[in-house]
């Protein structure tokens, strides 16, 4: 009698993954294309994927319209119902960013019927991205965290600035309200007391809560992560603990070249914080080791996929993505093994890392030699992307008509310095 062999994959489900930021360059979209699309799942992007490399993938069955950018979670909901009727039954449904995460964890009884998604939490995916509700948890959890104050005036954003120590690192509790085109970015360095109370003045525009928050210095072996995915028995598997070794922008931004490196005592706090909290889903999570004591600071705790999730993808070929399409579909999670020392490497913000030999194994972000189109189209892109920018710093600015001397106050604060670079949910500002 012939026996027939169960795919790993329940091909018969597709994945839909939902990004609503406009950042051409996110590379962990092209990941979860190309980690799911090569197991023969049907991947349909909601996503602007205009001007992107992502839209290149061979991967992609279909791109679909995102919402607005500013769009509210029943706009998100009808884009996904929409989305939802052209596909043959429910799909996987992959948040790749805080706000779409955000608003599938309110969003989701009314799409259950069209999308499988991770059992219900006892904490919402908002309550761990809020700044403000992670330091409570962590408070209340004992887990270490920088020192955090939610200052109520600019008056007190100055004073609180000056009572922590500056630098002081400054974040709005809910970044992804942050409107486009503000000019606001989800964290910076704030080295004076009159930046603190010029940030605080922003409040309004922002839409949530200023938080200044001690500065932990960067340094090597200082900024670590873990990435892991907590399955419907609450179980914390996949993914692994990583240590970045280059970011972007330099000290206070994203992975730009991350390593995976076993630390057994991260492992076991995602484990215990995921217990505690009665979490379900793929996380992220940042921590920062303070030189002083020795601790790692959890930073941040993003409930979707990190940019650099394929990184920690073992020996059978498991990354967090791929386990939330198995846990949901009901099929087995295959048992392979960790792989410490692979790395990951983002080529267009460290472009020489990308060529060094990587005998531990290494996965590019944009280059794929099965998936060609997105790596050609990023460099063509990038330069693009990089010739506005000098364009625009170079560009002569109008004569301005000399104006009286006005010394300043007596008491003024005069020693501001600009923010460090980035763009809303890029850096960490130091923290990370």
């Amino acid at each position: 009698m012939e026996r027939t062999t169960v795919p790993l994959f329940d091909t018969r489900v597709p994945a839909v993954l939902l990004r609503t930021d406009r950042n051409p360059f996110h590379h962990g979209t092209l990941g979860a294309v190309r980690s799911l699309g090569r197991t023969g799942v049907e991947v349909h992007v909601v996503a602007d994927c205009a001007g992107s490399p992502v839209g290149r993938s061979r991967f992609v069955r279909r791109l679909h319209a995102p919402p607005a950018a500013d769009a509210g979670p029943d706009e998100i909901a009808a884009v996904l119902h929409r989305v939802a009727a052209t596909l043959p039954g429910p799909a996987v449904l992959v948040p790749m960013d805080d706000a779409s995460a955000v608003a599938v964890g309110r969003l989701r009884a009314g799409l259950a019927p069209g999308f499988l998604l991770p059992e219900p939490s006892e904490v919402l995916p908002e309550h761990v991205a809020d700044k403000t509700e992670l330091a409570a948890v962590c408070a209340a959890l004992d887990v270490p965290h920088p020192v955090t104050v939610a200052p109520d005036s600019p008056a007190g954003a100055a004073s609180a600035a000056w009572r922590l120590g500056l630098p002081v690192v400054a974040k709005w509790s809910r970044p992804w309200l942050l409107p486009a085109g503000s000019g606001l970015r989800s964290t910076v360095l704030v080295r004076s007391a009159q930046e603190a109370r010029e940030l605080y003045a922003r409040t309004p525009e922002a839409g949530s809560p200023l938080l200044l928050q001690e500065f932990l210095p960067p340094g090597e072996d200082r900024d670590w992560f873990v990435h892991g995915y907590a399955d419907r028995s609450g179980t914390l598997v996949a993914g692994g603990t990583g240590r970045k070794l280059h970011s972007w922008p330099r000290g206070a931004g994203l992975t730009a070249v991350g390593a995976w490196a076993d630390r057994p005592p991260l492992w076991r706090l995602a484990t215990r914080l995921v217990a505690e909290l009665g979490y379900r889903g793929i996380l992220d999570l940042d921590f920062r080791r303070c030189a002083t004591t020795g601790r790692h600071h959890l930073l941040d705790f993003n409930p979707r996929p990190g940019a650099q999730f394929r990184l920690f993808t073992d020996t059978a070929g498991l990354d967090v993505v791929r386990a939330l399409h198995l846990d949901l579909t009901r099929r087995p999670l295959p048992g392979g093994r960790p792989r410490p020392g692979r790395t990951f490497v983002v080529e267009n913000y460290a472009p020489l890392a990308a060529l060094r030999p990587a005998p531990a194994g290494r996965e590019l972000a944009w280059h794929a030699h099965d998936d060609l189109a997105p790596g050609l189209a990023m460099w063509s892109l990038w330069s693009a992307h990089v010739s506005r920018r000098l364009r625009g710093r170079l560009r002569p600015t109008a004569p301005v008509a000399a104006r009286p001397h006005v010394p300043p106050a007596r008491h003024a604060d005069t020693s501001t310095a600009p923010a460090a670079p980035g763009r809303p949910g890029d850096e960490k500002a130091g923290s990370r």
